[in-house]
């Protein structure tokens, strides 16, 4: 899933990159409110992680100017501030989630996923759909009960389509959760991995629907 990091520490900002990309999240980042405020009108993310103290302002700035547009993106407060009362003031701004610094790599992506868990009123932690199993935590895969090694590439597709059951994604789409800013993405590569997902899975397991793109095959 796709996630913003807005962070102006560089070492905590490309630490929480690589951590979440090993945990497998697609992350991009920026560092001041501003770079956050842009982004966030004209880019889709499944969860935030905002630092509070930014150069150029508060992400409280950040975080009321969302929710004042009606954006829900799930938002994961990180900030050196974790008294009570700065928990109170960002959770009563919009914040979904607080977690004080220093922090642990693996309970940021723990409450991450419990944020998306969340978001989707979906109450337990593997995804499931006409027998493939998904789960997020140990990123791996089981069709009627057997393990299915997929590249990570074709688990953030089948991910992807599993997050949102029964829908149609466009390629576009796709490409927005799996892809950062600065990643060059051929004109097919999601063709490819779809491609390699059937061969895997078999030929029913995701539909094209021509001209809008593609969803799970099968029923719940």
């Amino acid at each position: 899933m796709r996630v913003l990091i807005v962070e102006d520490d560089a070492v905590l900002r490309d630490g929480l990159r690589v951590g979440l990309g090993i945990g497998g999240f697609n992350t991009d980042a920026v560092e001041t409110c501003e770079e956050a405020d842009a982004v966030l009108k004209n880019h889709e993310f499944d969860a935030l992680v905002l630092d509070l103290m930014l150069p150029d302002g508060s992400g409280l700035d950040v975080l009321k100017s969302m929710r004042e547009r009606r954006d829900t993106t799930p938002v994961l407060l990180l900030t050196a501030r974790d008294r009570v009362a700065d928990r109170i003031v960002g959770l009563d701004a919009g914040a979904d989630d607080y977690l004080g610094k220093p922090f642990d790599l693996d309970e940021v992506a723990a409450r991450l996923r419990a944020l998306l868990r969340r978001a989707a009123s979906r109450p337990g932690a593997r995804l499931e759909w006409s027998g493939l199993s998904l789960d997020p935590a140990k990123q791996k895969v089981e069709q009627d009960g057997k393990p299915v090694h997929l590249s990570r590439r074709e688990y953030a597709v089948l991910h992807t389509l599993m997050a949102h059951p029964g829908q149609i994604l466009s390629r576009s789409r796709i490409e927005e959760k799996l892809y950062g800013w600065q990643e060059e993405v051929e004109s097919n590569a999601i063709e490819v991995h779809i491609h390699h997902l059937r061969a895997k899975l078999g030929s029913d397991a995701i539909q094209t629907v021509r001209g809008i793109g593609y969803r799970l095959g099968g029923e719940m």
